[in-house]
């Protein structure tokens, strides 16, 4: 018989796409990381330690280039950011931006963002979570590698402190459609526009790379924002 004591293995919602690094992000990975990155491990992050102080953390999962995460990080002194992303082009390239910067806020992981929130961040520890633009997974059989599903959305609950906010964004229309329904059906979080309904663009969020191609093409642009209850 089977061995059914083995556990599953997760469907990933990424594929390392790793592209050319050039020669300034591979010195980023191999000077800044140590200093601005954090080690997926099983030990908890003690963010009031890892950033010095107290204050409300923002976490984004998947975030491309790091331009949009750098400026935010720049535009709320007041606030600390930690970034995962699984490229390792895309983290050079924010490491970059964040000596460029000389941003004390913010701290990178190159790791599987749902690995992370099991293992590394504490429950309640958050106050924003932000997903912008993340693979769409278009066709219909692969919609189970859409990283917003229930067990997720659960786990970005169980993260977020009350009133935290989770916010996302996307310009696929059918993604914005799923991750709607979803979010309206999860237990604990109440969408700030109202049920049914879309958010306007913050102001706060800036134009990422993907969202500018996505309106080359064509695409609209639609924002999700819920608070946990």
């Amino acid at each position: 018989m089977p061995n059914t004591d083995k556990p599953l293995r997760r469907i990933k919602s990424f594929v390392r796409r790793e592209g050319r690094m050039t020669h300034s992000q591979t010195r980023a990975l191999e000077e800044l990381l140590p200093r601005f990155g954090i080690e997926h491990s099983a030990q908890p992050i003690d963010f009031a330690h890892t950033f010095g102080r107290r204050a409300p953390v923002t976490l984004e999962i998947g975030f491309g280039n790091g331009d949009s995460l750098a400026t935010m990080a720049a535009n709320a002194p007041e606030r600390d950011f930690l970034g995962i992303e699984v490229h390792r082009p895309g983290v050079g390239h924010l490491l970059l931006k964040i000596e460029e910067l000389d941003l004390r806020n913010v701290r990178v992981m190159c790791a599987d963002a749902v690995e992370v929130l099991q293992q590394q961040i504490a429950a309640n520890s958050l106050d924003r979570v932000q997903l912008f633009f993340p693979d769409p997974w278009q066709k219909k059989r692969h919609h189970k590698r859409r990283i917003l599903q229930a067990s997720f959305i659960a786990l970005i609950h169980a993260k977020l402190h009350p009133g935290g906010i989770f916010h996302m964004a996307t310009d696929w229309k059918n993604y914005a459609e799923h991750m709607l329904a979803e979010m309206d059906a999860a237990t604990g979080f109440a969408n700030v526009a109202g049920k049914g309904k879309y958010s306007p663009k913050p102001d706060a969020r800036p134009t990422t790379k993907f969202e500018t191609r996505g309106q080359r093409l064509g695409h609209d642009v639609w924002d999700l924002l819920y608070q946990k209850q």
